[in-house]
């Protein structure tokens, strides 16, 4: 389908809309089967577990996450500036505490690391490899339009081709990633198949991407809420649309969609995995050592809230690694 069509689903409403997320329903059920996929992880905040002198601390919280039956330990956010750690340390700090996959730094930060360092991208990449990290996750893209990104920053932002840049590297060093999009603010239908069909591009070259995300410009949902948030009408409409078309431009190209239930809430998340998506994403367990230590501290889930989803989607239930694979 050229891009003018995937504009058009993008504005679908009312009896076609639910043509539409029928359809990548069928689509996902052809690529990747019934089962609802979901992976055990914790969340940390680098500003907040960074630091010689808090190395014990982070050995605890990392500890605990496998102790709770963490697979991945999923880490963003730059080094303070004044800070005396170093990129690479933190990753073998993390990995050689327990068996766990690091899934960490976005573009932004894997620049300021080889800065840090004074060395090339491609060589700070190999290094963090050898030091335990697995992968890392394709967020700070928001739009993939420069002047899109420089509105929604208010000043310069990452160009795009230095985004796709570094992304790439990483996928030539032998680090997958994630790909992300956030949308629902100052971009256009035309703006969201563009940034898709570029990450469609670079997965022809890299075949680097696991997933696909897209979360909508809102505040992280409320831990109190989050169970049935109120969804503004236009927005249901646009998330629907999006998680949709998403499932049809990138097929055969990224298999795997999914619902950013802390972003729009698990009664939102289950009607995208009735519409194009697959995964459920991660637990983003708390623990009970310094729970405040990941970015979206108070949004947790069980598997039994997982096994209730899928109880009501009708689907098997599979925990997996990063990578897709069984947990």
């Amino acid at each position: 389908m050229p891009d003018e069509g995937y504009v058009a689903l993008l504005h679908a409403d009312g009896s076609e809309l639910e043509q539409l997320c029928r359809l990548a329903d069928s689509l996902r059920r052809q690529t990747v089967g019934d089962a609802l996929t979901y992976v055990v992880n914790r969340n940390l905040d680098t500003a907040v577990v960074c630091g010689s002198a808090a190395r014990e601390r982070l050995g605890a919280l990392v500890s605990e996450a496998h102790a709770l039956g963490a697979t991945e330990i999923c880490m963003q956010g730059p080094l303070p500036a004044d800070s005396d750690d170093d990129y690479l340390a933190l990753i073998a700090a993390i990995t050689e505490t327990a068996p766990l996959h690091l899934h960490a730094f976005r573009p932004e930060e894997l620049l300021d690391g080889a800065a840090r360092r004074s060395m090339p991208l491609h060589e700070f990449l190999a290094q963090a490899k050898d030091s335990g990290l697995g992968s890392v996750p394709g967020t700070g893209a928001r739009i993939l339009d420069d002047d899109v990104r420089t509105r929604l920053k208010g000043g310069p932002d990452l160009p795009v081709s230095r985004w796709v840049e570094v992304i790439e590297t990483a996928h030539r060093a032998g680090l997958t990633s994630t790909s992300t999009m956030v949308y629902g603010h100052v971009e256009t239908p035309a703006h969201q198949v563009a940034h898709l069909r570029l990450l469609a591009d670079i997965q022809d070259r890299t075949g680097g991407f696991t997933e696909f995300i897209a979360m909508p410009m809102v505040p992280v949902t409320a831990a109190s809420s989050f169970l049935d948030p109120a969804v503004p009408e236009a927005l249901w409409r646009r998330t629907r649309a999006v998680h949709a078309v998403a499932r049809l431009l990138l097929h055969g190209r990224i298999d795997n969609i999914q619902a950013a239930w802390p972003r729009l809430g698990l009664a939102v998340a289950v009607a995208l995995l009735r519409g194009g998506a697959n995964d459920v994403g991660g637990l983003l367990l708390d623990g009970r050592l310094e729970p405040e230590s990941g970015p979206e501290a108070g949004l947790s889930l069980t598997v039994a809230d997982v096994e209730r989803i899928a109880a009501e989607l009708g689907r098997s239930l599979r925990r997996r690694t990063t990578g897709y694979g069984d947990a």
